[in-house]
């Protein structure tokens, strides 16, 4: 034989095998700052998701309150009013003033989800490119 005993490692193999642990521990590290970044992410994401929910359901509410009052008050017109011609003037007024809110919520609604569709898009991509 070499003289070298059947089981030793050359000096090359071993800093071979050195240099492979470190740049996979190194990957590995990388790998669980990434995971640890998307985890963030997401629970940012769920975060703004939730706070938008919320936003969403106090307009709702508001909204309700308001077309509620709207029709006690028509109702209180209309058991005051006089004569037919009365109750139609109350009926039409009101029915314009309802389709007038209808429209003023439903863009509100609309600029709402549209916001947090862009905050949400916008999360995601960050989330994305930071992963990178």
């Amino acid at each position: 034989m070499n003289g070298k005993s059947p089981y030793e490692v050359p000096t090359e193999m071993r800093e071979f095998a050195e240099r492979s642990v470190e740049q996979a521990r190194k990957a590995f590290d990388g790998f669980i700052g990434a995971a640890q970044k998307a985890v963030d992410s997401a629970h940012g994401s769920a975060e703004n998701a939730r706070a938008n929910t919320h936003d969403a359901t106090r307009k709702a509410i508001a909204y309700a309150e308001d077309n509620v009052a709207a029709a006690f008050d028509f109702a209180q017109k209309l058991v005051t009013s006089k004569d037919l011609t009365e109750v139609m003037q109350h009926q039409s007024d009101f029915l314009k003033s309802q389709m007038a809110s209808f429209q003023t919520q439903l863009k509100d609604l609309g600029a709402a989800a549209q916001d947090a569709a862009t905050k949400a898009a916008e999360t995601v991509s960050k989330a994305t490119k930071g992963g990178r």
